[in-house]
């Protein structure tokens, strides 16, 4: 059982709305990336493509404020738990600026010629980035933050746009839908 410090839950208020602004400019990315595709091909130099990249870039940077939230939100009693979290919130770090270095390099094409990111980067990056998140929203679902089906629709939005990157919008709503009852007080138990 996870015991949240009731203390801490005012000082995390920001969480949830951060969540949610971040879910709404990966779809917004998204739609982005589907118009600039409507023509057949994408432009790296038009509005649609920097656009989307920046609100990309933003919404990675305000998941990795969620993710930081969260740990702090699952500061427990328990070493174990202390654990994972700091795990969790490292991975999901990592994978942040792992996504940070590849978006970047999509916004500035002499920054990917300075920096080609390597195959790790690419793969390892959003596999970090959602590792961490996830694990921290199913930590979240214990500590009745959220309820248990909220990671659910995260991990089913994650892996719509793995699929396929034309999936964008619909993942991302799946993890907007997954985010949106995230609270900063737990839930009462039901019984």
């Amino acid at each position: 059982m996870t015991i949240i410090d009731t203390s801490a839950l005012r000082a995390y208020r920001w969480v949830r709305p951060v969540a949610l602004v971040s879910a709404l400019l990966l779809f917004g990315y998204g739609v982005l990336r589907l118009l600039d595709g409507l023509d057949g091909h994408r432009n790296k130099a038009g509005w649609p493509w920097l656009t989307g990249h920046t609100l990309f870039l933003i919404g990675v940077v305000g998941f990795a404020a969620v993710m930081l939230g969260l740990r702090g939100l699952l500061r427990t009693r328990s070493p174990r738990g202390r654990t994972v979290d700091d795990l969790a919130t490292a991975a999901g770090l990592l994978g942040t600026v792992g996504f940070a270095w590849v978006i970047l390099g999509d916004l500035f094409p002499r920054f990917a010629e300075a920096a080609p990111p390597s195959d790790l980067v690419l793969l390892g990056g959003p596999a970090l980035f959602e590792l961490g998140l996830l694990v921290l929203l199913y930590r979240a679902a214990a500590a009745r933050l959220c309820p248990v089906w909220g990671p659910v629709l995260v991990l089913v939005g994650f892996v719509a746009i793995a699929v396929n990157l034309d999936l964008l919008p619909i993942g991302a709503a799946l993890v907007l839908a997954g985010l949106f009852p995230l609270t900063g007080t737990p839930r009462p138990v039901r019984g």
